[in-house]
């Protein structure tokens, strides 16, 4: 196969993934209580944590992913990531703060003090099952993207993809459970430098190509409308072209998403927790926003830059591309060097690790905090705690792996257990929302107001042409008008959203009931 990784390509990697599991041994010394498992003694710097938290937004997916999509359509995902500013002020204004002062380690206690019990399960465990689904689609694309540049026939294409998903998922269960938080953050920092380095390199090789001679092949780019920041029409419908996806779409889904993130993904909280005071937290977050927003843009540019690198001539055609996902692998493949190209590889495998050990490491953190110790009868030890991280470490990781295997043979089945994980956990961000407003709630009201954003959430995912067309099923013509249009990324927002209409009226009863007693003894 022509871009086939060479015998140093192969050393690379198999250095690099040595170089990890000797940070999980060197760490494991300082790994010896719980909370050094979960938070690093909170010791981090805050650099430190900044890289950290920006790994969490990058992974092997928005590597491919995000280059693909500026490659389909234009530059309309840059609008997810300028969000991150009036979020990041109000997650530092209002979150961090509270959270410091609390010294909390899993975000969900706080959620347990402001509605009760309920509130803390439910979204803990929507977590421990959104971080699974997580998990197996990261190993499972980086193990189809490696399999790509393993030469191999056709018919031993699948073994290829179970040998790079174990290979992956077995180091990084080995470093992670090993060094716990300190040695996912440190090799975070490190996978982050190799990360930036790979792209960095290709952006340059890009533009030597596509900004030379007399006619530089970038005015393709240009004349395409590829850096669109997308339409200005009022609409907030799917549209048939990415292209034409409304910037009001994307300003609602780096707001709800951001927000989501930043105040209520234990992946992010945990990581900002580890650092030694409240400034410091506030810091790494806006480190993590200032490298990931200049690395936005430099994936989208890449994308529009294989737009003008293959606008002439038909090889991609050939190649059988016809998926914007597919180009940058191609790339990588055909145009790349020996020995950068090994480099390049490690850097898509660094992205995939440092979302992978962060995903075990929180996992089994909310496990042991969440559930275990908050039930318990048992009083629960030191030594204890840290050999139940350890081994929810390896739980959560033989669980994810596993689930990337089964997605050989059967994606579309867990595409749609991927989608009914996030239906359920769609209105976690609704519950921090009505906590930080101190909206109080009873039990059965905020079962209701759940009840209500799994129901908006589960219509607009299923209940639209896209998805029925893949079962060739259809509405009749009587219930046409029940037909979501909503663009698909916004489905998260529209459940937070009636999640918090339903519990702000149903609190109102609450209120009411509280001035009664009042208005009679006057």
């Amino acid at each position: 196969m022509q871009g086939s990784l060479g015998g140093i390509d192969i050393a690379i990697l198999v250095a690099y993934c040595a170089v990890l599991i000797w940070m999980g041994v060197y760490y494991r010394r300082k790994c010896r209580t719980a909370e050094q498992f979960m938070v690093a003694d909170r010791t981090i710097p805050a650099w430190a944590a900044g890289l950290a938290v920006m790994s969490a937004y990058t992974s092997s997916i928005s590597y491919i992913a995000t280059p693909g999509k500026a490659f389909d359509s234009n530059w309309h995902p840059i609008i997810f990531s300028l969000c991150i500013f009036p979020v990041a002020w109000l997650a530092c204004r209002y979150a961090v703060s509270y959270y410091r002062k609390m010294q909390l380690i899993s975000v969900y206690t706080f959620l347990e003090e402001r509605l009760g019990t309920w509130g803390r399960i439910y979204a803990a465990l929507s977590f421990l099952l959104y971080m699974i689904g997580r998990v197996a689609v990261i190993l499972y694309l980086v193990g189809l993207l490696l399999s790509k540049f393993i030469s191999a026939a056709p018919q031993f294409q699948d073994q290829t993809i179970v040998v790079v998903i174990l290979v992956i998922g077995l180091v990084t269960i080995v470093y992670t459970l090993l060094g716990g938080m300190e040695a996912v953050i440190w090799t975070d920092v490190m996978q982050s430098l190799v990360m930036i380095a790979g792209i960095a390199f290709c952006a340059v090789a890009l533009s030597r190509s596509v900004f030379s001679g007399p006619e530089p092949l970038i005015q393709a780019a240009v004349d395409n409308g590829k850096f669109s920041f997308g339409s200005l029409k009022l609409s907030l419908s799917e549209q048939k072209l990415l292209s034409d996806r409304t910037i009001w779409v994307m300003i609602i889904f780096g707001v709800t998403e951001n927000l989501r993130n930043l105040l209520a993904d234990q992946n992010y909280v945990q990581k900002y927790c580890s650092v030694p005071d409240e400034r410091q937290a506030k810091r790494s977050i806006w480190i993590a926003m200032l490298i990931y927003i200049p690395l936005t843009l430099v994936f989208l540019y890449i994308g529009t830059a294989l737009f003008a690198f293959y606008s002439e001539g038909d090889e991609l055609a050939r190649a059988g591309i016809s998926k914007g996902d597919e180009v940058f692998p191609h790339f990588i493949a055909t145009q790349v060097p020996p020995v950068l190209k090994g480099l390049i590889v490690a850097a898509i495998v660094a992205a995939a690790m440092s979302t992978v050990d962060s995903a075990l490491n929180c996992s089994a953190t909310v496990s042991l905090l969440d559930f275990y110790k908050r039930f318990s009868k048992l009083d629960v030890g030191e030594q204890t705690s840290i050999w139940f991280l350890r081994l929810a470490t390896v739980g959560w990781g033989v669980a994810g792996t596993g689930f990337a295997l089964l997605m050989i043979r059967a994606e579309s089945a867990l595409d749609v257990w991927w989608q009914i994980s996030g239906i359920f956990g769609g209105g976690i961000l609704g519950l921090f929302l009505l906590s930080l407003l101190r909206v109080r709630l009873r039990l059965w009201q905020g079962l209701v107001s759940i009840g209500a954003s799994v129901a908006v959430i589960t219509w607009a995912s299923f209940v639209r042409s896209s998805f029925l067309d893949k079962f060739n099923l259809e509405l009749k013509e009587s219930w046409r008008w029940a037909e979501c249009r909503l663009d698909v990324v916004i489905i998260g927002a529209t459940g937070t959203a009636a999640l918090m209409a339903v519990a702000v009226i149903l609190s109102l009863f609450n209120r009411r009931a509280a001035a009664r007693p009042a208005a009679k003894h006057v």
